[in-house]
């Protein structure tokens, strides 16, 4: 069947969705998103993601297109309509259609909403999951405010796509004082050489990934401690584990960085544990 896309207030073929030229998220990358994973038909954390997009609009002022209640019933009907059991949904919010213009439009320029749903390759994920993946480290060139999880993604691209060219699954970005702040698109873990479970403290530095936020109520569950700490490069050298996690990935094992073997170089015991414990915990909503 063919896929369907929402486009404010229409449901459309997605091969005939469009956005006015003047829309702001295209010519500004002025606008949010949220990547929601769907299981069974099901959105999984979907309040998580709904509060992280209403803090992501207010932070840039941005009013919400519609009601809760309302949105979650466009998010759901696009799901259906796509009769997706598992993959994703990609939900994005611009400021509008306006003429060009740096400020804001003066006026009531309504903001634009646009819901996508793909099915994901599962078999691909638990591959990937049973062998691991490998990073590999750069320069973190991002904006300042990357805990509003903005559409204007450029450097996290330009990352993404050096780590497959170096034969990586993600890239891990490093600030000025060599700490890894996170990746192009998950957040970053380890397990240090003193066998603690370490990432890096919330900030404007880091998005505060939804499975993030899970995973924290799986360790609490599992009675496995947490240190909210930065890591170096060197500390990832001379770690025992690490994984990255977001929505769609979930956790998968990083066995390698820059080319150097993790641990044994091979997924480790505690990122198998909290994979499989973490759908446990992870529930869908509604």
């Amino acid at each position: 069947m063919s896929r369907i896309a929402y486009v404010n207030g229409q449901y459309v073929p997605h091969r005939q969705a469009v956005v006015h030229i003047e829309d702001r998220g295209y010519q500004f990358a002025d606008g949010v998103y949220e990547v929601c994973a769907i299981s069974h038909g099901r959105l999984i954390d979907e309040t998580l993601h709904l509060r992280r997009l209403a803090r992501s609009l207010g932070e840039l002022r941005i009013p919400p297109p519609m009601t809760e209640p309302a949105l979650q019933c466009v998010l759901r009907e696009t799901v259906r309509r796509n009769r997706v059991d598992h993959g994703h949904l990609y939900l994005q919010i611009t400021r509008g259609v306006a003429p060009r213009d740096h400020a804001f439009p003066a006026g009531d320029a309504p903001p634009s909403l646009v819901v996508t749903v793909a099915r994901q390759n599962r078999e691909r994920l638990a591959k990937l999951a049973g062998t691991g993946v490998a990073v590999v480290t750069l320069p973190d060139q991002r904006w300042g405010r990357c805990d509003i999880k903005s559409i204007a993604l450029l450097p996290n691209v330009l990352a993404k796509q050096t780590a497959r060219e170096q034969g990586a699954y993600e890239a891990w970005l490093v600030d000025a004082q060599g700490y890894v702040t996170e990746g192009a698109s998950t957040n970053a873990w380890i397990v240090d050489q003193q066998g603690r479970l370490r990432t890096r403290p919330l900030g404007s530095d880091i998005l505060n990934g939804v499975t993030r936020q899970v995973l924290i109520g799986v360790l609490e569950a599992q009675d496995v401690a947490l240190l909210e700490e930065a890591f170096t490069v060197a500390e990832v050298h001379t770690a025992s584990e690490a994984f990255i996690s977001s929505s769609t990935a979930i956790l998968l094992p990083v066995i390698q960085i820059d080319g150097k073997k993790i641990g044994t170089g091979q997924p480790g015991p505690l990122t198998q544990r909290l994979r499989a414990a973490y759908r446990k915990y992870s529930a869908p909503i509604g």
